[in-house]
Order: structure tokens, then sequence, then C-alpha cells
């Protein structure tokens, strides 16, 4: 049997972009052969992406693209199953042209983006083609679209991790920056209370009502508390009602800075990368020492 050697396997590993190990494993049954391996691997891609597609994908980039008349555009949560693979030039790029995609054809839903054609094939095709060089499952995970009253502003941070596009009417690029930040540091569920769920209102007075009981308050006054325990919690969770984080006395609040500047946002758009999604928890030590069992 042919010796494999490790740049054998790098060599490989450039031109295909499949995992290392599994070039290794093409080249041995290849006898080393870089030509014949080369095609085993093509061969496998699809299986790959077949075995991948049941893996957990939580991690990932947030993707924002914006028109040239900054009016219109696309955020777009693309997952994969480690942050190494996040980091793909790759993978980015996929990203990318998938925010370029919902901008120009609107897809309704993330079936109808995954349907659209792409490069020689569609978004579906060049997704499944890209599980198989990477070795790791990837995931459409949502997006949106917007179509600006103002003008767009946006924000990604911590590698692309969290992504903020924002509507806003008036001001400057600056100030529509700083709001975007804004929402990327504070997270806020609704632009007001009317965007924020009515479960959410009546869980935060039900929790303010037991609360004040077990203090011994009296049932007359438990309404009213419970009214200002929801009035706190609104500050807190609305864009409009929260503090500026750069407010320089630390009490501006985003409306009253809005209000200064003749702004006002119209809509946002906020992704947190595998937000809400159950990571799986592993133990790496424990991996591979049952790895290294196997082989044994």
């Amino acid at each position: 049997m042919a010796e494999i050697t490790a740049s054998m396997v790098k060599e490989l590993r450039d031109k295909t972009d499949a995992p290392m190990m599994e070039c290794k494993k093409a080249l041995a049954e290849a006898g080393g052969d870089m030509a014949k391996a080369e095609e085993i691997l093509r061969v496998k891609l699809g299986n790959k992406a077949t075995k991948a597609a049941s893996r957990i994908a939580a991690e990932g980039v947030v993707a924002i693209s914006i028109g040239a008349a900054g009016t219109t555009g696309a955020i777009v949560e693309v997952n994969s199953e480690t942050d190494f693979v996040a980091k793909n030039d790759d993978f980015i790029r996929f990203a990318k042209d998938l925010a370029e995609l919902v901008i120009g054809k609107s897809p309704a839903d993330v079936a109808a983006l995954a349907a659209l054609p792409m490069g020689d094939g569609t978004v579906e095709s060049t997704r499944t083609a890209l599980i198989g060089r990477i070795g790791e499952n990837i995931a459409l995970r949502r997006f949106a679209r917007l179509q600006a009253k103002g003008t767009l502003a946006s924000y990604v941070h911590g590698g692309s991790k969290i992504g903020v596009l924002v509507d806003i009417t008036g001001g400057t690029p600056e100030l529509g920056r700083d709001v975007a930040m804004h929402i990327a540091a504070s997270k806020p569920k609704a632009l007001d209370a009317s965007g924020v769920p009515a479960d959410l209102l009546d869980t935060e007075r039900r929790i303010a009502v037991e609360k004040a009981r077990e203090a011994g308050k009296p049932e007359a006054m438990l309404d009213k508390i419970a009214e200002g325990t929801v009035q706190k919690y609104l500050k807190e969770v609305t864009l409009l009602g929260q503090v500026f984080v750069k407010a320089e006395d630390g009490k501006q609040t985003i409306e009253q800075l809005l209000k200064a500047r003749g702004a006002s946002v119209n809509a946002f758009v906020l992704y947190v990368v595998g937000e809400g999604i159950e990571k799986k928890q592993s133990d790496f030590a424990a991996e591979v020492a049952a790895a290294a069992a196997t082989r044994a």
C-alpha cells in the first residue's frame, strides 16, 4: 500500500476543500493516486451532505445587504455546526450571496429562497455541495427583507454573530449606525409597546401580583403595582423606551435621542446567531477517548 503523507492529504484538501480525514481515506482507497482520490471525494459529496443534514447547526453568521439606493435591504442567518466553519470564506460568501438574492428576488420564505437559481444550479444544490466540501451541516434558517420608508442603516457585531437592519427617517448616517449598534447591544423585543406580545405582558403582571402578595401588600394595591411593573418592563424591552447605550448622562432614551435629532425609527430586524436553537453539549475529551477506544 502506498504511503499517505501529510503533504498529500493537504494537497487533496486544498483541491477539494473536503475534511482532512476524508481526504486521507480517499487517498488510501485510491492507493495514493491524487486524481483518483479526487474523483472518489466528488462521488461521496452527496452522501456526506445527507449524513450531515441530521446534525444540529447552531453556529453560523448573519449577513446583511443593502441596495444601492439605501432603501431596500436584506438580513439572513445561515447556520453551521461549528464556529470554525462559520469563518470559512466560502461559507461567508454563500451567506452574502443569499442576502443579495433576497433583495433582488424577494422570496416568500426559506423554501422559496432555496429554490432560486444560484451558480450552475439552485441555492439548495449550492448548499448541498458546500456541505460536501466542508463536511458539516449548513442550514438556511431565516431571512427578512425591508423596504424602507426612510433609509436603511445596519450593524454587524462579534464576527457576524449579531446583525441589525434599521429603517430610519431623518437624522444622519451616523445616527442610523448608532441606533443599530444600540439594538445589537440592548436587544429590544419591539419598537414600542404595541409590538410587545400580550402574553409577555400578562406574564409580567402575574409575577408582579404574586410578588406583591408575598410581600404582604394590600389587595387593593395589586393592580397598581402590577401596572407599574409592566411599564418598567416596557422601558427595558422596547427600543424607544430604552436608555441609549452611548447617552452621556445615562438617562437619554432612544425616543428622546431621535426627537432631538429630528428622526424616527420605522422598523428594525435583529438576528442573533443560534438564538432559540438548542445546542448539543459535548465533552471533547470524552469524544477523543471514545474514538481512541474504537480504533483499539
